[in-house]
């Protein structure tokens, strides 16, 4: 029984990695394409690429993670989507903070900051949303 939790809560993280690399991926084009890493650019792009990737997220964690067999797929998403939201708020005003309240440290440019950034929003949301897609989407 542990060691089922524990191989859960590994594919969990697995496709966490793969959702952080869709996020970071879309989150740096559009730096890239645009020239903007802080500011109010940066909380429309973080917003964008979360979203992306959190639809990857429900995919993954409802056929492979939790093996979810319910029937009511609406009701299951929005949940979902509930729980999700509150990790926007985390995610995006984690990140948000580190970018443009603290700004960037250590010689970094704003760019290589803007993902010090995303990586804590990342970290930040993490938790939540296992405990939530668990116990109250896929329980």
């Amino acid at each position: 029984m542990k060691y089922t939790k524990l191989y859960q809560f590994g594919k969990f993280a697995a496709v966490g990695f793969l959702n952080t690399a869709i996020d970071f991926g879309i989150l740096n084009f559009l730096i890239y394409i645009t020239g903007a890493a802080s500011g109010f650019s940066f909380v429309l792009f973080k917003a964008a690429s979360f979203a992306i990737a959190n639809i990857n997220s429900y995919i993954w964690n409802r056929y492979w993670v939790f093996s979810s067999e319910r029937k009511e797929i609406g009701k299951e998403y929005l949940q979902f989507l509930a729980i999700s939201l509150v990790s926007v708020a985390i995610n995006v005003g984690s990140s948000s903070l580190v970018v443009n309240i603290i700004g960037a440290k250590f010689g970094l440019s704003p760019a290589l900051w803007a993902n010090v950034g995303a990586a804590t929003g990342s970290a930040a949301s993490l938790l939540w949303n296992f405990i939530g897609y668990k116990f109250i989407v896929f329980k």
